[in-house]
């Protein structure tokens, strides 16, 4: 049965979380597995690597073939050159106390890398929060000058334009009544009527 060491997907969405498994060669990637080896948390810098080292270099020596991710996280924790050194001592070309050897000094030097990464990474926020400090003061200043530029402005123009004359409020001359002046009665004159005289109508003559 050729078995593979691959990644098995989990955690949230956007926040994934890595088990590192044995599994056989034809299974999905997220399907059975074997055996659990370790956990693969990329979401922290550096990366958090749970790594159970003496059974994922047990499965190496048995032939077991490493994804690509997966040969670089166990590359990472020494089990790669840990298998070379073993192949070596069974080869003959050193003891088995020069591989120990050599696998201490390599062990050293990464530590000391992964101290000289993590200070860096310490310094690099150090700076980039003086940076930020340093953006927000730049940012601050300019607001200020910006409000004393606007205020000085308003005065500027509450001095240039005159205050507005209240006209003063205008009393109505007091309407005096006209005086009524009653019409002068012209009493219509008495025309007497005319009497006219009564015609005499002298009585007929008889014949």
């Amino acid at each position: 049965m050729a078995t593979r060491i691959r990644l098995q997907r989990h955690g949230k969405k956007r926040h994934p979380i890595y088990h590192i498994v044995i599994t056989d060669q034809r299974s999905k990637r997220d399907g059975r597995f074997i055996k659990k080896i370790g956990v693969y948390n990329p979401n922290t810098n550096p990366a958090i690597i749970n790594l159970d080292f003496e059974e994922a270099l047990k499965w190496v020596m048995k032939g077991a073939q490493p994804s690509e991710t997966a040969r670089a996280i166990l590359s990472y924790k020494g089990v790669m050159i840990k298998k070379h050194l073993l192949t070596g001592v069974s080869k003959g070309a050193f003891s088995e106390e020069e591989a120990e050897k050599r696998f201490e000094d390599w062990l050293k030097q990464k530590e000391q890398q992964i101290k000289e990464k993590e200070a860096n990474l310490d310094k690099q926020k150090i700076k980039e929060e003086e940076t930020r400090l340093e953006k927000e003061k730049i940012k601050n200043k300019e607001r200020e000058k910006a409000l004393i530029e606007k205020s000085k402005e308003l005065e500027k123009q509450a001095e240039e334009t005159p205050a507005e004359e209240t006209p003063a409020e205008e009393t109505p001359a007091e309407e005096t009544p006209a005086e009524e002046t009653p019409a002068e009665e012209t009493p219509a004159e008495e025309t007497p009527a005319e009497e006219a005289p009564a015609e005499e109508t002298p009585a007929e003559e008889a014949p």
